[in-house]
């Protein structure tokens, strides 16, 4: 079943240690970081996420919407919060679709179980995501490595039996 995360982009700023830390030093660049994270939790989970940062208090702001790296990044415009922009988009996927939204804002949480969709906590979606990272490093550990080369594939009799017919050329 496919799966859509809609992600509080500020919430999460606001509660992720790394991202409190960066969003101090540089707004932009903590903005840019949590759609890093997001952007390599969508290539490992093939979830379809959609990152909502609020821009209600721009004056003249008109809002945009851009696609990176697989992910949706909409910044809301003059007069629409975060929040407004999350229930529109939970409304709007199809019923049949599984929808997470990840926000720590109480009323937010129970405004989303009245529109069908599945909360998750700011901390639950760190955990989710290192979890995630944890299991993704592991797999790939545990592959093995596979040479493509015909002498790595050959049976040892029939190699020992080659390599011998090479050296007797050589003599």
């Amino acid at each position: 079943m496919e799966e859509y995360l809609i992600v509080d982009g500020y919430n999460m700023m606001g509660a992720w240690p790394e991202l409190q830390d960066l969003k101090e030093e540089n707004l932009e660049h903590a903005r840019d970081r949590l759609a890093e994270i997001l952007i390599s939790h969508h290539a490992m989970t093939k979830r379809k996420i959609i990152l909502v940062f609020d821009a209600y208090q721009v004056k003249q702001n008109i809002g945009s919407t851009e696609m990176r790296g697989g992910i949706e990044i909409i910044y809301t415009k003059e007069n629409v919060t975060a929040d407004m922009a999350i229930e529109r988009l939970a409304a709007q996927i199809p019923k049949h679709k599984k929808v997470y939204v990840a926000t720590s804002d109480r009323l937010q949480q129970e405004t989303i179980w009245g529109k069908g969709a599945f909360r998750i906590s700011a901390m639950e979606l760190l955990r989710e995501i290192k979890q995630t990272e944890k299991e993704h490093h592991r797999h790939i550990e545990q592959k093995v490595y596979v040479s493509n080369r015909l002498e790595d594939q050959l049976n040892p009799e029939v190699r020992a039996a080659l390599e011998k017919l090479i050296h007797q050329d050589k003599k």
